[in-house]
């Protein structure tokens, strides 16, 4: 994958505002970049969703240009500097890419080197399939297969266990837990406020809250901002697919 992926927990922060948290790494993401082509798709109101993310992008001079409002999508897809796909509902998100025919040609225009950011929802489609999000399926999409940009799957707003808490449904620990009974795929809980950087062959963890890696056989472990992830995507010949040391 030549584009590099920013790959977000969510996009507001408690006590602050829109993708503040994450702009001085989205200006770093983007470069020189001007122009960004944003996908609206999670979210009802297509329109207010990309006034909020221009007004956002605004302080580093992006002009943002929603996708729901060109004429030909796969072209303005071929023809964009950077894609960013915004949170919501990740159902509702990957039935518009696939009713637009779109997962193909955004993957394509990701390997020509075209950045891509996503935020929740759009995190969720970065990973091969959507079955780690929090979302409840509003809209039938026929399948859960997503984009691919990664060969492991996140989980955004990952949130801990309370062990004070007197709810008796699953926490998210249990739920992911089950996911990989089920599939032998690792999973990467994202803590609001972290994100997950992927360029030249390496994945870093960024932001301040951490983040909880699980994989079938062992226990959840703990990551801290700065760790390196790059074995998932089995580029680092350091280790081999299960994170263990390869010498």
């Amino acid at each position: 994958m030549r584009g590099e992926l920013l790959l977000l927990s969510n996009s507001v922060v408690h006590g602050g505002r829109y993708l503040e948290h994450a702009r001085g790494e989205i200006a770093e993401v983007l470069g020189d970049r001007r122009r960004l082509l944003f996908f609206p798709f999670a979210s009802s109101d297509h329109d207010g969703y990309a006034r909020v993310m221009q007004d956002a992008l605004d302080p580093l001079g992006i002009r943002v240009e929603g996708v729901h409002q060109v004429q030909d999508v796969a072209a303005a897809v071929r023809d964009a500097e950077a894609i960013f796909v915004g949170g919501g509902n990740s159902f509702r998100l990957l039935r518009t890419l696939r009713d637009l025919d779109l997962l193909a040609v955004m993957r394509a225009q990701v390997e020509r080197g075209a950045p891509y950011l996503g935020a929740s929802a759009g995190s969720n489609v970065a990973c091969p399939t959507i079955r780690t999000t929090n979302d409840m399926p509003i809209v039938e999409v026929g399948s859960l297969d997503a984009l691919g940009l990664i060969p492991f799957q996140i989980n955004p707003h990952y949130l801990d266990p309370r062990p004070d808490s007197t709810h008796m449904g699953e926490t998210r620990e249990q739920r992911l837990l089950q996911f990989l009974e089920e599939n032998d795929v690792p999973v990467l809980g994202l803590r609001e406020g972290s994100w997950l950087r992927v360029a030249h062959g390496r994945a870093v963890l960024g932001g301040k809250a951490g983040a909880r890696l699980f994989r079938r056989g062992q226990e959840p472990s703990e990551h801290v901002g700065g760790a390196d992830f790059s074995w998932l995507l089995g580029t680092d010949p350091r280790f081999d697919a299960q994170g263990i040391p390869s010498g």
